[in-house]
């Protein structure tokens, strides 16, 4: 990317003329990093022995969502629940636990006065394993050089954990928040079950508006961002959009020695080819914006450039992200990606139906209609049918300048004092989508610094987290509350 940063910053300033390079020099020499305080954060004990003996207890319960009940153990996340009030007797002593439909648990900390609460969030479900590609038992819960193993302990069992052990901690010390917290679990979100559902319904129907929801999404990531040897603290402040998308050709059938042109599956093959070839066009979002104009600041001269004048490059930006697919394409555009395919059941009859299915994210300057309108028009063939199912729209931009980013990020910088903390948007989706009619103040970050390696792991094999990166998704948790 670096030679072709170059090419584009020598071919801008020619074609813009002397005028316009100058400004395009004058507001690079401006676009600084602010200067950074020093900071002194108060210090957080944790005892670690009981931080990981509590998670890896979370871990051993079997907790494996499938879109089949029929395929799930109820007895295990019943043993998970059940062993709550042992793992962390103070919470349970302070706060009121309702239990809800489809697995959703809700504990209430009452505050010292009355006020918008604060809402911690996590899911305690995980997906299947592959046991036999695993190094280690996945569900053993055992630390091996210096890493707890286990299906969840990055997704999202330590965040569970982290929020639960930290208000322990903390209620033992008799602190006492300011105004109400709320801790919002789901037992389904990996099948995008209801149970978050069910919360929002609640707060909703009590008249409830929270100063700050917390939920997964990002986290203390390196080589994330170009010129950037930092590591950087990404806060989602949106998440992309989703939905399902089936396309179906169909034909009269008939045996393989005699076809006739354009079978379905030949139809399908030049509309995915066509959809591949043809991109939607890149679009930068607000969150995207933003998170530019922080990290950019940080960058070499080189880069600066670039950020500091990003709409003159867009092009160049648009031709790198369609070549290289990847994680800086998935923040810049919709995506679409082929996941299944289905047709003949023999292999010398042509299929009288054949289907494929896109998985699209949808990026939050876009919506689900426009991105139909788009694979219509781009597929161009009425005898391809093109359906939606599973649409759920980009989540609203939260806020940054209120008091519930602040304590995010704050206590994000106080916890990983190295790194810069920077919002962006979520290419994943999360249970904090259901929050988007009830709050503007809704936030996503995975309390762990993580490698590209450990991140791998997340809904894959040897899923592990180390033990500094639980101790330290305790300390953050711990500073969050402290705000509350």
């Amino acid at each position: 990317m670096r030679r072709i940063a170059k090419q584009a910053i020598g071919g801008s300033a020619a074609a813009v003329g002397t005028g316009a390079a100058l400004t395009m020099a004058a507001r690079t020499a401006l676009f600084r990093a602010p200067k950074e305080e020093p900071r002194a954060p108060q210090p957080v004990d944790v005892d670690m022995d009981a931080a990981v003996h509590a998670l890896s207890s979370l871990i051993r319960c079997k907790t494996v969502s499938n879109v089949d009940r029929a395929l799930e153990d109820d007895a295990e996340f019943e043993r998970l629940v059940a062993l709550l009030p042992e793992l962390y007797p103070r919470v349970f002593e302070a706060c009121t636990l309702t239990r809800m439909d489809d697995r959703a648990l809700l504990l209430r900390w009452p505050g010292a006065e009355p006020g918008n609460p604060a809402v911690l969030m996590a899911h305690y479900d995980v997906v299947p394993v592959d046991e036999a590609a695993w190094t280690h038992d996945p569900f053993c819960g055992e630390v091996i050089d210096g890493a707890l193993w286990g299906r969840g302990a990055l997704d999202t069992k330590v965040t569970f954990n982290g929020v639960l052990f930290s208000a322990n901690a903390l209620i033992a010390e008799g602190f006492v928040p300011a105004h109400d917290v709320y801790f919002a679990f789901s037992g389904c979100e990996e099948v995008y079950g209801p149970g978050a559902s069910h919360i929002v319904d609640w707060f909703a129907e009590q008249g409830i508006v929270p100063e700050l929801v917390l939920d997964e999404g990002g986290a203390v990531v390196r080589d994330v961002f170009p010129g950037l040897d930092r590591p950087c603290g990404l806060i989602g402040i949106a998440e992309k959009g989703f939905m399902n998308v089936r396309f179906e050709a169909t034909s009269n059938g008939g045996h393989a020695s005699a076809p006739k042109p354009h079978s379905p599956v030949a139809a399908l093959a030049e509309a995915v080819d066509a959809i591949e070839t043809h991109p939607m066009p890149l679009r930068l979002s607000s969150p995207v914006r933003q998170m530019f104009d922080c990290l950019g600041r940080h960058t070499t001269p080189l880069y600066r450039t670039v950020f500091a004048n990003v709409d003159l490059f867009l092009g160049v930006l648009d031709a790198l992200t369609r070549k290289s697919g990847g994680n800086l394409n998935a923040l810049l555009r919709t995506t679409v990606a082929f996941t299944q395919m289905q047709g003949s059941s023999a292999n010398n009859v042509i299929p009288p139906s054949a289907s494929v299915v896109a998985n699209i994210r949808i990026n939050p300057e876009d919506t689900s209609e426009g991105v139909m309108a788009y694979l219509r028009k781009t597929v161009n063939d009425p005898e391809v049918s093109i359906t939606a199912f599973d649409v759920n729209e980009p989540s609203p931009v939260s806020r940054t300048d209120c008091e519930g980013y602040r304590r995010v990020a704050s206590a994000v910088a106080d916890t990983w004092t190295d790194c810069i903390v920077s919002p962006y948007v979520m290419v994943q989706c999360s249970d904090s989508r259901h929050y988007r009619d009830l709050s503007d103040r809704v936030y996503r970050f995975s309390a762990y610094d993580a490698t590209s390696e450990e991140l791998a792991t997340i809904h894959g094999n040897d899923e592990r987290i180390r033990l500094e990166a639980l101790r330290r998704s305790i300390e953050f948790f711990t500073r969050v509350l402290r705000q509350c």
